[in-house]
């Protein structure tokens, strides 16, 4: 079956940096759009960004842009997140997901479980 594992979360003062990745397995891996979505606590699940499924295409929601990375790996079948100059605000669950090009949660079809990233002032 499709599974997505993220890794690489953690705690970090603000101004710092972290990577997450996304191992996926289970499905053609070249042939998805690879997303990433965060929810923090009483918060509805938000947009960050995705890489397109070829070529070099990305989007990012404003707040990150010119601070987070998106890219992919697909001879590893695996998607990371590159987040630097990490602000308290950053703080949430970060999840991976594999779909359509999109800031849509409903163009998605897997997720993954979701790695904790918590910023401190």
């Amino acid at each position: 079956q499709v599974q997505l594992v993220e890794s690489g979360g953690g705690s970090v003062q603000a101004g710092g940096s972290l990577r997450l990745s996304c191992a996926a397995s289970g499905l053609t891996f070249s042939a998805y759009s690879m997303g990433w979505f965060r929810q923090a606590p009483g918060k509805e699940r938000e947009f960050v960004a995705v890489r397109r499924w070829s070529g070099t295409g990305t989007m990012y929601v404003d707040s990150v842009k010119g601070r987070f990375t998106v890219s992919r790996d697909n001879a590893k079948n695996t998607v990371y997140l590159q987040m630097n100059s990490l602000k308290p605000e950053d703080t949430a669950v970060y999840y991976c997901a594999a779909g359509g090009y999109s800031n849509d949660p409903v163009k998605y079809t897997y997720w993954g479980q979701g790695t904790q990233v918590t910023v401190s002032s």
